[in-house]
């Protein structure tokens, strides 16, 4: 499959990935999830409006598996197939100042392409990554990642292994990207869409640990193959002396730049996933 999608154009690729992923998925099973989701975050949306944002799921999911072999080709450009960046002054701010930093983003757009266009103007980032079921595809997958990026970058596997060595790398002045927009069953409850979820707190204490940066960015999806990565300013980090507090406060914050990117564009992220407590959506749905 991989072969096919690389001998069309990045356009061409991606277009075709989207129609297969929308004429596929809208038809799974997981839809039910993605709907029951979006009623509980987004009431306001009618049946008709939410069967709209599922179907953009869907081609987005496919637009980023048809672009994942083209990553490497996607070049800086004005126009067309490719990328561009907003907001690189803060960028090239961080770069004259050094690490320690933290970008954080969710699987938005093509979140795949973070990494590349980082590295590509300076910024070699380092990024946690689950392992895909298949090994084959895995390794395949994550070659394409570092040709993308044009050289290894670290990536740390979830889990107690993978922490210490992203602590690692923050202490020796690296880049780290976390993809913070997934449940974490033993995390902590920060209200996304006005609704508890269960959120992963290690961002927050490896910023507070070391102190440094942590600047929010998204891939916004312009095209087919055509991406924008969205910068914005660091986020303030707390200091009351209570460190728990200041964890809350700083994953509240993540949490509200998520829901806002989300709340601008729906359809370009996972609603897939089982984002809040099963047990909650229910009743809330009862």
């Amino acid at each position: 499959m991989c072969s096919v999608l690389r001998s069309l154009s990045p356009a061409r690729a991606s277009n075709i990935g989207g129609a297969i992923a929308r004429a596929i998925g809208t038809r799974l099973p997981v839809v039910k999830v993605a709907d029951a989701n979006l009623r509980y975050a987004m009431p306001e949306l009618d049946a008709a409006e939410r069967k709209q944002v599922i179907r953009g799921v869907w081609e987005n999911i496919g637009r980023t598996t048809g672009e994942l072999p083209h990553m490497r080709a996607l070049a800086r450009t004005a126009s067309g197939p490719g990328w561009d960046i907003s907001g690189e002054e803060i960028l090239q701010a961080q770069i004259s100042k050094g690490g320690p930093a933290i970008f954080f983003s969710g699987h938005i757009g093509n979140w795949e392409m973070l990494p590349p266009i980082l590295a590509h103007i300076g910024i070699p980032m380092a990024s946690f990554y689950r392992a895909l079921a298949n090994p084959a595809v895995d390794a395949a997958v994550n070659g394409l990642r570092h040709q993308a990026a044009g050289m290894a970058l670290p990536m740390f596997p979830k889990g107690a292994m993978g922490a210490r060595g992203a602590f690692a790398h923050l202490r020796q002045g690296g880049y780290l990207g976390m993809l913070v927009d997934q449940k974490m069953n033993d995390g902590i409850a920060v209200d996304l869409f006005g609704r508890p979820a269960m959120t992963a707190p290690a961002l927050a204490a490896l910023a507070l640990r070391f102190r440094c940066p942590v600047i929010p960015g998204r891939i916004r999806r312009l095209g087919p193959a055509r991406l924008r990565l969205e910068v914005e300013a660091p986020l303030a980090l707390p200091d009351s002396g209570d460190r728990h507090a200041d964890i809350a406060a700083l994953m509240r914050q993540v949490n509200d730049v998520l829901e806002r990117w989300i709340r601008d564009d729906p359809g370009s992220w996972l609603w897939l996933h089982r984002r809040w407590p099963k047990q909650d959506v229910r009743a809330a749905l009862a």
